[in-house]
C-alpha cells in the first residue's frame, strides 16, 4: 500500500487519486502553491505564462531544466536511488554557492539586526530556564516539604526536559521549518512555565518544569541554524557569537529578578491553608516573560528562505530574499536599488505516496498516519547524520560536546555548592552547645538560633511567638511546657520526652520529633504544610549576587570571541579556550574561602564561553541545511545528558574532596581540546 520513489517535478501532479485516498507527505514542489500552471486550458506549452511573473518572481532554474526534459522521460523517473541522491547533492552544492551570492547582494543591515533581537529573546529564554529551578529551590523545598532525593530530581529535571526537546524540535525543524517549530516549542515552554507558577504539589510542579524544559530545548539548535541562514559568509562567525550574548543576558535577568523578588516574602497570598502563592512563584511567572516576548516578535519574521529552497518552494524563498534586500537597502538610503536575482536553484524533492485509507477514514486515523509518517521522516533524516560522509565528524563532535558539557555544567553547579558548604562550615563553627541544663518557669519569646541542647530538663516553660532556626534538642525532657506560634527551620528534637505538653499553632510536626515520646501531650491548630524559612542560613542575597557576577563575567569572553571568531578561526578559538579553561581548573585547589571561589567562578566562566561560541558556530557550518537542526539538536541533547552526569558526579564530592572534581573537569577539557583540533576548519567556507 505504501510506495516510495523519486519524482520529477511534473510527475507529482499525478500522485493523488481522485478519491483523496493518497497523501503526498513530503512534496513541497512549487505546483503545490500554484506557481506553475497553464493560464488557459489547451494553452500551447511553448507560450505558457509563468504565474509568478505577474509578481516579478523569476522562474526557478530547476523547473526550466525539468521543462526541457519532460518529453521522453517515461520510465526514467524510476531511476536508481543512488543516482537520484547524487543529483540532489549536486543541486545542494549549486544552491549553496548561489545562495551565498544572493546573501552578498542582500547585504547585512536592518533585517538581520531585527532578526538578531527576535531570536535573542528565544535564546534569552533558554538561559533563564537553566537558572529558574536553582534560584527557587531553597524556597520551594520548604514550601513543598521536599526530601533530599526530591530536591535533587527537581534540580535535574530541566536538563532532562531540554535533552528531549533538543532532539525532538531539532529533527522537526528540518522537516516543517525553523520558524514554525520554534514558535511551537516556545509556546509549550511558556504555557507550562506559567502553570508551574500556580500548581501546589511537588509532582505537578515537577511535571510542568519537565514540559517547560522540553519546550525550551528547541531554542538553541533552531535559533543558531535559523539565524545562520540569513548571514553571509564573512559575517557568520562574528554575528553568531554576538547572538550568544543573549544567553548571558538571560542568566543576568534571572539573577536580577530572583534578587528583586524572592526575598520579598510579603509578595504572596493564600486561600485558606490549601493554596499558597509565595514570592518565589512570582519569580517563576516573571521568568516566562522572555519566551512570551519571543513568540510575539517571531510572528512578524519570515521563514528561512534556505529552508524553502531546500524543499522546492521557489516563489516563497524569492519573496523573502527580496524582502531582506529591500529592507536593508531602504535602511541604507538606497531605496531605488533593485533585487537583481533572475534565477534561484531549488533542490530535487523526495516524494512519498502514503495510503490514507480514503475519505471514509476517520480524521484521527488520518492524523495518526500523518504523524507516524512525519516521525519516520525525522528518524530517517537523523540516521543520515551517521552516513559515511558525516560519520567521523558526528562522532568527533559528540566527544567534544560531551566533554565540554560534562566539565562546564559539573563545575558551574559545583561552585555554588562549595560556597554553600563553606558557609555551612563557618556557620557551624559558631554553634553554641548546652549540656545538662535545667530550666524552670521561663518564658522564651525571642529567636533561638544555632544551638545544640543535650540532656536538658525543661519544666513549666513557655515558648511563645518565636522562631527556632538550626536548633537541636537531644535526649532532653519537656514537662508541662507550652509551645505557641512557633515557626521553625532546620530544627529537630531527637530522643526527647514530652510530658503534659501543649503545642498550639506551631509547625513542630511529628517528623521534627525524631524517636521522641509523647505522654499526655496535645497538638492544636497545627500550621498546615511546610513553612518557608524567611531567613535562610545561605544568605539569599549572596547566592543571587554570586550567580549575577558569574554570569556577568562571561561578557568579556563573549566580546573577544565575537571579534576574533572570523580572524583566528573556529578551531583555534575552540581548542585555545578549552586549553586555558583546563589550566584554570587547577587554580580551584587554592580556593579555600568564599571570595576566592567566587573569583575562580568568574574566571572559569569568562574563559570557557569562547569555547561554547566556537562550538555553536562550528556545528552550524559542518552540516548541510537539510540536516543542520537535526544534527545540532542531537548534539545539544547529548550536551544535556552530559550535564546531568557531570552535576550528579561533581555534587557527590562536595565537602569530601576537591581533587576528584578538578581532575575530572581538567581531563574532560583536555580531551575536548585535543579532539577539537581534529575537526575540519569551516572559516571562509560557503554554508552548505
Amino acid at each position: 500500500m505504501f510506495t516510495y520513489k523519486p519524482q520529477d517535478r511534473f510527475s507529482t501532479s499525478f500522485m493523488m487519486a481522485q478519491d483523496g485516498s493518497y497523501y503526498r507527505s513530503n512534496s513541497r514542489a512549487n505546483d503545490d502553491e500554484g506557481a506553475h500552471s497553464d493560464s488557459t486550458e489547451g494553452h500551447d506549452e511553448d507560450d505558457e505564462i509563468y504565474e509568478g511573473e505577474y509578481q516579478g518572481i523569476p522562474r526557478n532554474d530547476s523547473v526550466e531544466k525539468a521543462d526541457r526534459q519532460v518529453d521522453g522521460v517515461g520510465q526514467s523517473q524510476f531511476r536508481d536511488m543512488t543516482q537520484y541522491e547524487g543529483e540532489r547533492r549536486k543541486d545542494q552544492e549549486e544552491l549553496a554557492q548561489q545562495y551565498e551570492t544572493i546573501l552578498q547582494e542582500c547585504g547585512h543591515g536592518r533585517f538581520q539586526w531585527t532578526l538578531y533581537f527576535v531570536l535573542g529573546l528565544a535564546l534569552m529564554a533558554d538561559g533563564v530556564e537553566i537558572f529558574v529551578v536553582g534560584f527557587v529551590l531553597p524556597s520551594a523545598e520548604k514550601d513543598m516539604c521536599l526530601s533530599e532525593p526530591n530536591k535533587g530530581m527537581l534540580g535535574l529535571i530541566v536538563y532532562l526536559g531540554m535533552m528531549v526537546g533538543a532532539f525532538v524540535w531539532g529533527g522537526l525543524a528540518d522537516r516543517i521549518g525553523r520558524r514554525q517549530t520554534l514558535l511551537i516549542s516556545l509556546s509549550i515552554n511558556s504555557v507550562f512555565a506559567f502553570f508551574s507558577s500556580f500548581v501546589q504539589g511537588y509532582s505537578s510542579f515537577l511535571f510542568c518544569r519537565l514540559l517547560s524544559g522540553v519546550g525550551i530545548g528547541g531554542s538553541i539548535p533552531i535559533v543558531f541554524s535559523y539565524y545562520s541562514e540569513f548571514l553571509a559568509q564573512e559575517k557568520r562567525g562574528e554575528h553568531l557569537s554576538w547572538l550568544c550574548m543573549f544567553w548571558m543576558i538571560g542568566g543576568i535577568y534571572a539573577a536580577a529578578m530572583a534578587w528583586a523578588i524572592i526575598p520579598h516574602y510579603g509578595w504572596s497570598f493564600q486561600m485558606g491553608s490549601a493554596y499558597q502563592f509565595h514570592s518565589w512563584r512570582v519569580f517563576v511567572l516573571v521568568c516566562a516573560f522572555p519566551a512570551v516576548a519571543a513568540i510575539a516578535a517571531l510572528t512578524t519574521m519570515p521563514e528561512s528562505p534556505r529552508f524553502f529552497l531546500e524543499n522546492g518552494k521557489h516563489d516563497e524563498a524569492w519573496m523573502i530574499l527580496k524582502q531582506v534586500h529591500d529592507t536593508n537597502m531602504r535602511a541604507k538610503g538606497y531605496p531605488e536599488r533593485v533585487f537583481s536575482v533572475t534565477t534561484i536553484k531549488t533542490v530535487k524533492q523526495m516524494d512519498e505516496l502514503v495510503d490514507m485509507g480514503g475519505e471514509a477514514t476517520a480524521w484521527h486515523q488520518r492524523w495518526r498516519i500523518k504523524l507516524t509518517n512525519l516521525f519516520h521522516q525525522v528518524w530517517s533524516n537523523f540516521l543520515t547524520v551517521f552516513n559515511p560522509e558525516y560519520r567521523r565528524i558526528t562522532y568527533m563532535m559528540m566527544a567534544v560536546w560531551f566533554s565540554m558539557s560534562f566539565s562546564y555544567y559539573g563545575l558551574t553547579v559545583w561552585f555554588p555548592d562549595m560556597i554553600k558548604y563553606l558557609q555551612k562550615q563557618e556557620y557551624s563553627s559558631r554553634t553554641k552547645v548546652f549540656i545538662k541544663e535545667k530550666v524552670e518557669h521561663v518564658t522564651f519569646n525571642f529567636t533561638l538560633e544555632n544551638q545544640i541542647h543535650r540532656n536538658g530538663e525543661y519544666f513549666n516553660n513557655k515558648f511563645l511567638n518565636l522562631k527556632m532556626k538550626s536548633m537541636v534538642f537531644e535526649d532532653s525532657m519537656f514537662e508541662e511546657c507550652y509551645f505557641e506560634d512557633i515557626t521553625s527551620s532546620n530544627t529537630f528534637f531527637r530522643n526527647c520526652t514530652f510530658i503534659s505538653t501543649l503545642f498550639y499553632n506551631t509547625d513542630l510536626f511529628k517528623y521534627r520529633l525524631i524517636n521522641s515520646k509523647l505522654i499526655n501531650s496535645t497538638f492544636l491548630h497545627n500550621k498546615e504544610g511546610c513553612m518557608l524559612d524567611f531567613s535562610d542560613e545561605n544568605n539569599a542575597y549572596m547566592i543571587y549576587f554570586v550567580s549575577f557576577l558569574g554570569t556577568l563575567a562571561v561578557l568579556p569572553g563573549n566580546i573577544v570571541s565575537a571579534l576574533l571568531m572570523d580572524k583566528i578561526g573556529r578551531l583555534r578559538m575552540l581548542a585555545g579556550s578549552s586549553v586555558i579553561s583546563c589550566v584554570s581548573c587547577f587554580f580551584l585547589s587554592f580556593g579555600n574561602s568564599e571570595s576566592a571561589m567566587i573569583a575562580l567562578l568568574c574566571l572559569f566562566g569568562g574563559i570557557s564561553i569562547a569555547s561554547w561560541n566556537a562550538l555553536d558556530v562550528l556545528t552550524v557550518e559542518l552540516y548541510p541545511s537539510d540536516k543542520r537542526t537535526t544534527a545540532f539538536g542531537f548534539l545539544n541533547a547529548l550536551c544535556k545528558l552530559a550535564a546531568v552526569l557531570g552535576i550528579s558526579i561533581f555534587q557527590s564530592f562536595v565537602g569530601i574532596t576537591k581533587a576528584v572534581p578538578i581532575l575530572f573537569a581538567s581531563a574532560a577539557l583536555a580531551v575536548g581540546s585535543f579532539l577539537a583540533l581534529k575537526l575540519p576548519e569551516t572559516r571562509g567556507q560557503v554554508l552548505q
